[in-house]
């Protein structure tokens, strides 16, 4: 896996997806579960998605 996911797009996957994780938690709708997909792509600092559209928000992948 190579790294495609940098900067502010990590801070927000991780951000987004630990505020939908604590939501669901808190009794929140359970698709607020998919808060684990931004989370782990964040974390890993990979997106299947993105070789896809041909694209990656990381500096060191341009």
């Amino acid at each position: 896996m190579k790294v495609n996911v940098g900067g502010i797009d990590r801070i927000l996957r991780i951000v987004v997806g630990l505020a939908l994780i604590a939501w669901a938690l808190l009794g929140g709708p359970i698709w607020a579960w998919v808060g684990v997909v931004p989370l782990v792509t964040g974390l890993f600092k990979f997106c299947p998605f993105y070789p896809l559209l041909g694209m990656s928000t990381c500096p060191m992948d341009k």
